[in-house]
């Protein structure tokens, strides 16, 4: 695929490791550092979907991202497992929420968000 994604993930090791597992699908991959760097490389760079540590962020990160690029695919991952957190980033707009140190399931969500924001457009 010809496509970019760009991620905000606080663990260095986790980003890296995303990174990884999205080369193989993505041509570009964004890491950014900070939710500024985050939000600067969204705007230049028009990815095609992002990966977004929500505990990293605030729900109102997300809900402004969505509400700014309302076609975009929004990953939230996380560290701790929290239903009403869960609940929360679904409801400010992402397309999925995920374990941050599960690679293969975020790549996934990534996938399968992707292939329904096409879908729609479609």
């Amino acid at each position: 695929m010809g496509f970019s994604v760009v991620v905000l993930e606080q663990d260095p090791r986790i980003a890296q490791s995303l990174a990884g597992k999205l080369s193989s699908h993505f041509h570009v991959v964004h890491l950014a550092r900070s939710g500024d760097e985050f939000r600067q490389r969204v705007a230049q760079n028009t990815p095609e979907v992002v990966v977004l540590d929500v505990e990293y962020s605030r729900l109102s990160d997300v809900r402004n991202l969505h509400s700014d690029f309302p076609s975009l695919p929004i990953v939230c991952t996380h560290r701790i497992p929290d239903d009403d957190l869960w609940i929360a980033a679904m409801e400010a707009g992402a397309s999925d929420v995920c374990p941050s140190d599960d690679p293969q399931k975020v790549l996934a969500s990534v996938l399968q968000s992707l292939a329904i924001a096409q879908g729609a457009i479609a």
